[in-house]
């Protein structure tokens, strides 16, 4: 395949879960996608039923975004190629439920590296670009955990409220130069990330359970619509409602509960 100089969709964590439901989506409505991950064959597998079904151009690069040489190479390898990226979802992440003095520091570090420097990286080598062009839509997938410390997920939930307020901020920073920046804050969703951090399933958590399918269809809009952020769901919503009601001794308790820690 020859890539051509039409706008592209840059999809992170493309593999599996809202990376994977963002390219279907996209695909339906026949953009041409650059999927990232670090698993090949299903970046493989799932751009090949993209080909077929909707009929749209496919780039697949595997990356390990927890390196910033590696997310500069990348975008240097898509500049060469003439591939202009009009669309970034940064949504490659890793979670993991604990206590923070039990879990191994390396592996908060590495949370660190990719919620947050791969995402900071990532952002600002493709939104220097869309400001150049005057062109541009970023979607940063944050968390329902950014509002607030939650027991048991202090890194995380640390990590996703930087991607929240850099979301924030840029949106009013680079709207005047034509880039739209929207945060998507997601509650529990059947993407397996509960499997990958080992992260215990309550009854309430079962409750409010979104699949990804209305979250990502959700973040698409808002980002189409250049909202600042959205919380989709409507008990997700009353949740960030109490959040903003209540004392942190209040809400930060219940969100322990309610997230098995």
């Amino acid at each position: 395949m020859k890539p051509n100089d039409n706008s592209w969709v840059l999809i992170t964590g493309a593999s599996s879960g809202f990376g994977e439901e963002f390219a279907r989506q996209y695909a339906a409505q026949g953009k041409s996608l650059v999927l990232v991950a670090r698993r090949l064959d299903k970046l493989e597998t799932l751009s090949a039923q993209l080909r077929e079904r909707f009929s749209v151009d496919v780039i697949v690069e595997q990356v390990d975004l927890s390196s910033i040489p590696a997310v500069i190479e990348l975008h240097q390898r898509l500049r060469e190629r003439n591939v202009v990226i009009d669309v970034l979802i940064n949504n490659a992440g890793h979670g993991l439920q604990g206590p923070f003095l039990d879990q191994p520091l390396d592996q908060s570090l590495a949370m660190i590296d990719l919620d947050i420097a791969s995402l900071t990286a990532l952002t600002h080598v493709f939104a220097a670009d869309m400001r150049a062009r005057k062109r541009g839509h970023i979607l940063m997938v944050a968390s329902l955990l950014s509002f607030q410390g939650v027991k048991n997920f202090a890194v995380y939930s640390a990590a996703k409220a930087y991607v929240l307020r850099f979301s924030d901020a840029l949106h009013r920073e680079l709207k005047s130069d034509g880039v739209i920046v929207t945060a998507l804050c997601p509650g529990m969703s059947d993407t397996g990330f509960a499997q990958s951090a080992r992260q215990t399933i309550t009854p309430a958590l079962k409750m409010v359970m979104m699949q990804p399918q209305p979250v990502v269809a959700a973040g698409i809009r808002a980002l189409q619509a250049g909202r600042i952020s959205v919380v989709p769901g409507f008990g997700n919503k009353a949740m960030t409602v109490l959040t903003w009601a209540t004392p942190r001794r209040f809400h930060q308790g219940l969100m322990a509960r309610i997230m098995g820690a």
